[in-house]
């Protein structure tokens, strides 16, 4: 009996312990994550290289436009620390680096890639998504 009582009381522990690392660590990898981005684009001038693309691409310009008729009050998120925890959560560490690599070899294109998106969060996402970018390139 007492060993059982020891196995129940391990295995709660584990499982609080468990899941403070996933909360916890999700939530500093997604904050880390958006600092070295934020800070990295900034610094390198990338920022205006990426406003120029969206410019020049209609499709992705188009995309973005419609950022601006969302209520914002019913986003699921509005910041980049939130959304970059939900894209985390949803698509994963190592599905995000794959898809990086395979857009800069040209393996797919900007369209599978939002597919890919697509098909892991929900519309509001999406939208909540939309208006953070818009946000940050445009405001």
């Amino acid at each position: 009996m007492k060993f059982i009582k020891f196995l129940l009381i391990l295995f709660v522990f584990i499982g609080v312990i468990g899941y403070g690392v996933y909360h916890y660590g999700t939530k500093f990898a997604s904050d880390k994550l958006v600092e070295t981005i934020s800070t990295e684009l900034e610094n390198n001038g990338q920022m205006e290289e990426i406003k120029n693309t969206i410019e020049r691409d209609p499709q992705l310009k188009s995309f973005l436009e419609e950022a601006k008729t969302v209520d914002s009050s019913t986003l699921p998120f509005t910041t980049k620390e939130e959304a970059t925890k939900v894209i985390i959560q949803k698509v994963g560490i190592s599905e995000l680096n794959d898809i990086r690599v395979q857009l800069e070899n040209g393996s797919i294109t900007k369209e599978e890639a939002l597919q890919k998106f697509q098909g892991k969060l929900t519309e509001e996402e999406i939208a909540a998504l939309k208006v953070i970018v818009y946000k940050e390139l445009y405001q």
